[in-house]
């Protein structure tokens, strides 16, 4: 008797552990999305966010969210290589309001014993002050939009550094507009004119960006793979660059991602690579 109930025991067991191991991709997706929109207000809509050009603050912000970044870059250029680093700090005082500062940098090295004064000097290209607004939150559409503004202070390289200090400006407003389908695709596009003026000729230069974007999330993470499409209209002169990416949770608060760039139509640039050190101070595992 006591064989039959210890059987009928393991069997029940052993049911309860099948039917708990069939949780399907999509009933995890939904559990995470859940965790994400509904874990407290106000609305928010889970997004992929590009790695390459990222956005300041998740669209949908809630007070109190803030994240360090660091990137580091090579771009194979033809004449020289260049080293791009960047450190950014961002935040949201208040909902649905996102706020960065941002330092650049870019180091050259030459290339097929090309020297040294033939190619640009290093230097800290700008500072940067950014402010995203999200106007647009709407959890059933799974979809977000926002309107910002990008200040860069444009500084004199190393050679001439500070004369003059800041030699130009350029003023950059975008808008974002981004639609998750389904559980597990992206999409997303961020497109503005920079308007660049020259300090020492009071000249403006504007080039128009169309970046979009488009990821598949794994299933109950915030991993992802996807590409960017970063695309520069100057005067007639279309510029693209292709950037498959994928990001990475190496722990709760902290996340990886590796971007790579491929030049579709740019005259002077090869292939390229970034990295960006994703931590985000306070973020706990609901």
């Amino acid at each position: 008797m006591n064989i039959k109930k210890n059987l009928a025991l393991i069997i029940v067991l052993a049911s309860s552990t099948y039917i708990s191991a069939q949780i399907t991709d999509a009933e995890k997706d939904s559990l995470y999305i859940q965790q994400i929109e509904d874990h407290k207000e106000p609305d928010k809509v889970l997004h992929a966010e590009p790695l390459y050009i990222d956005l300041i603050r998740d669209l949908g912000a809630r007070k109190g969210e803030k994240e360090w970044n660091l990137g580091l870059g090579l771009t194979d250029n033809l004449k020289f290589d260049s080293y791009e680093a960047l450190i950014e700090y961002e935040w949201a005082p208040i909902d649905r309001l996102g706020l960065e500062v941002e330092l650049p940098f870019t180091f050259y090295s030459p290339v097929n014993g090309k020297a040294n004064d033939s190619i640009p000097s290093n230097q800290l290209n700008s500072i940067k002050i950014a402010a995203q607004w999200s106007f647009f939150v709407n959890e059933p559409m799974a979809t977000s939009m926002a309107l910002g503004y990008i200040n860069e202070f444009e500084l004199s390289d190393f050679r001439s550094f500070g004369k003059p200090f800041i030699k130009g400006n350029v003023y950059n407003p975008f808008l974002v507009v981004a639609k998750r389908w389904g559980n597990n695709f992206h999409s997303l596009i961020y497109t503005g004119p920079m308007i660049e003026k020259s300090f020492s000729t009071n000249k403006f230069h504007t080039t128009y960006d169309i970046n979009t974007s488009f990821h598949y999330m794994i299933s109950g993470t915030r991993n992802f793979i996807g590409v960017e499409f970063n695309k520069t209209i100057d005067n007639g002169d279309f510029d693209m660059t292709m950037r498959p990416q994928m990001r990475l949770g190496i722990a709760d608060n902290l996340l990886i991602g590796i971007v790579a760039g491929i030049p579709v139509s740019r005259e002077n640039e090869r292939l390229s690579s970034f990295v960006r050190l994703i931590w985000e101070p306070g973020h706990k595992k609901k």
